[in-house]
């Protein structure tokens, strides 16, 4: 059942990750202004965001089955309709569909695993599970963008569509032997929400998530316009994100892994911020295709300490009767990053130099500000779960 679910994880991010060579490029196809290319990339971490929040309260309300089954079946659904964008509203429309839909699935997902890990492992555990996630940023990217080149985007959707049902289908029948009691829901339970803004190590958790994705958003946008000023087409853009995945993934499984188990989750944050902002300032200044890799080698070392540092925060967090609202909002987080770095970016209308170099002028900046205070005694990741 824990390897079914990490090949859902794999599903799901397969899909977003073979999105971003294609979609800036298929809005400006389709006329759309820069702001406008911008929002298209945006819109759909935005109605992701509003899903991973209502799946969050709902796996813990209802256990995980039900939610992952139906957010699988309807994503592939929605993934169909992309046969019928023909201008940037409709496009607009069926990319916030798409997002929704898909957001039912990560938090349930994730919640799942986490549930399921031995605390003295839970550093491995999310590398793993890190690992799934970077091979589909590896693949899905390369995916793509060659199947884009030879066709078209909806054609590529479509494809994940088929891909996204037959897991469905699978998951129903694999999955449904769960057995999950409903906790019952007190004042008590609901006045909690609060208190995951409050405690430090999910702040930064939540935070993490924020600025990985802000980072994504920046790339899904401009990577692929750069790449094409440069005189190359998608399927370059496609390799240039795969480059980070493979880097990634030999981090996650490699005894590395074992760092995350060793290290304070925040170290390994604020390292993993480093390196994924110093290879925002390198994508800024080079144009040569070979540095140009090199860069996103920098950004996949980067990711891969800090995706198995956030989630490590929040396990460390949170109890779990409660570990599904906190996933909620965690992923939620992911959007809402992915949507302000798209859509910042698209509204200030900078040149490809300045939009990476703002973007690494942040992530080195966050690193150094949640380093602040982690000397101090019942520092907070060390702090007792919400329960």
């Amino acid at each position: 059942m824990r390897n079914f679910v990490y090949l859902i994880v794999f599903i799901s991010f397969f899909d977003l990750f073979s999105q971003l060579p294609i979609m800036s490029p298929f809005a400006d196809s389709l006329g759309a202004t820069p702001f406008v290319i911008g929002l298209a990339v945006g819109i759909y971490s935005f109605s992701n965001m509003i899903g991973n929040v209502i799946s969050g309260f709902m796996t813990d309300k209802r256990g995980p089955f039900k939610i992952l089954v139906f957010g699988l079946f309807a994503s592939a659904v929605s993934l169909l309709l992309y046969f019928a964008v023909n201008d940037p509203l409709s496009l607009l429309g069926v990319r916030f569909i798409h997002g929704f839909m898909e957001g039912l699935i990560v938090p349930a997902a994730f919640t799942f695993l986490a549930n399921r890990t031995e605390e003295t492992k839970r550093g491995k555990s999310v590398a793993i599970s890190g690992a799934f996630v970077g091979l589909a940023a590896i693949i899905g990217p390369a995916y793509g963008g060659i199947i884009a080149a030879k066709s078209s985007p909806a054609f590529v959707m479509a494809m994940n569509g088929m891909m996204m049902f037959l897991i469905a289908i699978a998951a129903f029948f694999v999955l449904r032997s769960f057995k999950y009691v409903p906790k019952k829901q007190t004042s008590k339970n609901r006045t909690r929400v609060r208190q995951l803004f409050r405690s430090p190590g999910m702040v930064r958790s939540f935070a993490g998530a924020f600025f990985l994705m802000f980072s994504q958003g920046v790339l899904a946008l401009v990577l692929p316009l750069k790449v094409v000023s440069l005189g190359f087409d998608a399927k370059t853009s496609g390799m240039l994100l795969s480059a980070f995945g493979v880097t990634a993934v030999l981090v996650f499984l490699l005894p590395i892994n074992r760092i995350f188990d060793r290290v304070r989750p925040i170290i390994t944050l604020a390292f993993g911020l480093s390196m994924m902002g110093i290879s925002m300032l390198f994508l800024s200044q080079l144009e040569e295709l070979s540095f140009l890799y090199i860069a996103m080698i920098i950004y996949g070392v980067g990711f891969a300490f800090l995706f198995p540092s956030i989630n490590s925060l929040l396990i460390d967090s949170s109890s779990p009767k409660f570990r599904g609202k906190a996933y909620g909002y965690f992923y939620a987080f992911f959007s809402i990053g992915a949507v302000a770095g798209s859509s910042v970016i698209g509204l200030l209308n900078l040149e490809f130099a300045g939009s990476f170099m703002l973007t690494g002028v942040i992530l080195i900046a966050f690193a150094g500000y949640s380093l602040i205070g982690i000397t101090k005694k019942n520092s907070f990741d060390k702090a007792p779960p919400i329960s």
